[in-house]
């Protein structure tokens, strides 16, 4: 078939098929975010008019990047979202979302123009000339943050690469940003291609089965201990495994907790559920881990907050993995198993036998979210001032229904949701709380992409994201891509007058505030000017709803989740409390200085130095 290069990528995209966790066969490749310049317009947007493949207009190429990754996150991995710009500036703008994608390790797949592989009219407009490569160009700023990169030098080579993209896009262990850097000549040019390389392709999630021995060595280990506790993390959610990690814990009464891509998986009203895991997260899981002998963690690759920086466990506990990439299971020195999170959880359970912990450690769960629940009826309870967080998502999650979608990603809001969020449980929840990249402007971005996803699956919630003033002010463009294309959701923008969060990171370690409040910023004003966020989204073609405090606020958003239901972006907004949090009591390893001129950064840097004592660099005897 003699096609063009962009006439040729485009047919493969619309040949390939995924399968959703139901069984149910979908496009893998199910539309493109796009912003069209000089080095894609002709060849890529060409090849696109041409086809059935829908083509989605963003406004800032990194919000549609994200946009992408946010659809894959609520898909679990199984669709893949596409963003192509031109090269320059538009591509480099896609680099933050590519960097998104790969610490979450989730699928999106990137198509930047480059520049003329021929050089003939060298330099072109918006090249970067290296003096020392001629090969280089500021698409290589992707390969940091690729797991697969190619340059598409020649037509034909797609029939090498595009296998190999497909393997990267839809491997459980390997799953994360894939570039393809499109020259603009190349594009353009035509190659007789084989019929075969658009036959389609149906592409199931492998499911990696245990080894033999390492699967006995994980069983004796566990039936070894006293306190078991099980981690769930986001790939137990990928994999389609809650059902088994339930199944397992309630068999053998094993205590339960979640991570941050991980929650929602569980009731939270479950009677082994003990809360999510970590300095964002709950007292209660943390109080557990602090006692378990033994954590069988599934499906995480353990990263700071979960683990509080490598404190929140036992020095002597003994670290069990399960992971479909063994580069997360061997962390730390556990004991590893690299399988699929279901398979390996059917398994583990097949030969635990007869043994069940203790009572008291089975019911110590229960008992210890009963004190965390406590805690945050205590912080959601109304009361004089502004209105906090944690109360305002108190109301979004009194409000909201069990196939609902809710996220966040930088901030403060992150450990409100993590740490407060009280979930129905099972495949219809849902949380996309970006806090492996900790994004800000993924709240909009990300929404728009789950909001795609979200109203084409069979019982359709409502999306909400919860982001501060900064994030909206960060990336606010594609609100007006989510109302322009109609897709619906709900926007609850909390104003408390700055970057707070940090200011409290900032000032908890001694440091005056500098730079993050308004009140701290330096301005040349008497009086500086406020923005009005309300008419900025109505500017934008959102339904606004400002609420003048938290009385009003359930009504509020009662009417934006009507407005999102009808496919119109609805955003809320609110005055909130700059300095009100949600604590989970668990410490965290910062960059403290060893000197300062302020005696209070001197005293915290002993206390940090104090703090490392406990930190555990190594668990685990493989």
């Amino acid at each position: 078939m003699r096609l063009t290069t962009a006439q040729a990528l485009v047919r493969w995209l619309g040949a390939q098929r995924g399968v959703l966790l139901d069984g149910t066969e979908v496009p893998l490749f199910p539309g493109v975010f796009a912003i069209f310049g000089h080095g894609n317009v002709l060849g890529l947007g060409t090849a696109l008019s041409e086809a059935d493949l829908p083509v989605w207009r963003g406004h800032n190429e990194q919000g549609m990047a994200l946009a992408a990754v946010g659809f894959a996150k609520a898909t679990h991995r199984r669709q893949v979202g596409v963003a192509t710009s031109s090269i320059g500036p538009g591509a480099l703008n896609m680099v933050t979302a590519a960097g998104v994608a790969h610490a979450n390790r989730l699928p999106l797949l990137l198509l930047p123009g480059d520049t003329f592989v021929n050089r003939a009219p060298d330099p072109v407009l918006q090249q970067v000339e290296h003096f020392g490569d001629a090969t280089a160009t500021v698409n290589d700023a992707f390969r940091a943050v690729s797991r697969y990169f190619d340059r598409i030098v020649r037509p034909e080579q797609l029939v090498a690469t595009l296998p190999q993209v497909a393997r990267v896009l839809t491997d459980p262990a390997e799953c994360g940003p894939v570039t393809l850097a499109l020259p603009q000549d190349v594009q353009a040019e035509a190659f007789d291609f084989p019929e075969s390389l658009f036959a389609t392709v149906v592409h199931r999630v492998p499911r990696p089965r245990s080894d033999r021995h390492a699967l006995g060595l994980v069983a004796d280990a566990v039936a070894a201990s006293h306190r078991p506790l099980l981690v769930l993390g986001g790939g137990v959610r990928y994999s389609g495994a809650t059902h088994s990690a339930l199944a397992l814990a309630e068999r053998h009464g094993v205590p339960i907790v979640e991570t941050t891509a991980g929650r929602t998986l569980v009731r939270h009203d479950h009677p082994l559920h003990a809360g999510p895991l970590g300095i964002t997260g709950s007292a209660s899981a943390n109080a557990l881990a602090a006692s378990a002998d033994l954590v069988l963690a599934v499906g995480t690759r353990l990263q700071d907050f979960t683990t509080a920086s490598w404190s929140v466990f036992a020095p002597d506990v003994r670290l069990v993995t399960i992971n479909a990439a063994r580069f997360d299971a061997v962390k730390h020195g556990a004991l590893a198993l690299v399988a699929d999170a279901d398979e390996a959880l059917g398994e583990l359970a097949g030969l635990l036998d007869r043994w069940r912990v203790s009572a008291s450690w089975t019911e110590r769960a229960a008992a210890e979210r009963s004190r965390w629940d406590s805690y945050v009826d205590g912080l959601r309870s109304p009361g004089a001032g502004l209105p906090t967080y944690a109360q305002v998502v108190g109301v979004v999650n009194e409000e909201s229904d069990a196939a609902d979608y809710v996220m966040t990603a930088s901030g403060g809001l992150p450990g409100e949701l993590i740490g407060g969020w009280r979930s129905a449980g099972g495949p219809e929840s849902g949380m996309d709380v970006e806090y492996g990249f900790s994004c800000m402007g993924y709240e909009i971005a990300g929404a728009w992409g789950a909001a795609m996803a979200v109203s084409a699956a069979p019982r359709s919630g409502v999306v909400t994201t919860l982001l501060g003033d900064g994030s909206y002010l960060m990336l606010n463009s594609e609100l007006f891509s989510a109302a322009f294309a109609g897709h619906g959701f709900v926007a609850v923008v909390c104003d408390n007058d700055g970057y707070a969060v940090i200011d409290r990171l900032q000032r908890g370690n001694g440091a005056p505030g500098f730079n993050n409040m308004y009140a701290d910023a330096r301005s040349l004003q008497a009086q500086p000017p406020r923005v009005d966020f309300a008419s900025h989204a109505a500017a934008l073609g959102c339904a606004v709803l400002s609420v003048p405090d938290l009385g009003d606020l359930r009504s509020a958003y009662r009417q934006a989740r009507e407005h999102a239901r009808a496919g119109r972006v609805a955003v809320v907004v609110i005055h909130t409390h700059p300095s009100s949090w949600t604590d989970a009591g668990a410490w965290w390893e910062v960059g403290v200085p060893e000197h300062s001129e302020y005696p209070a950064v001197t005293d915290a840097r002993r206390t940090l130095d104090k703090a490392k004592t406990d930190q555990v660099r190594y668990l685990g005897r493989p």
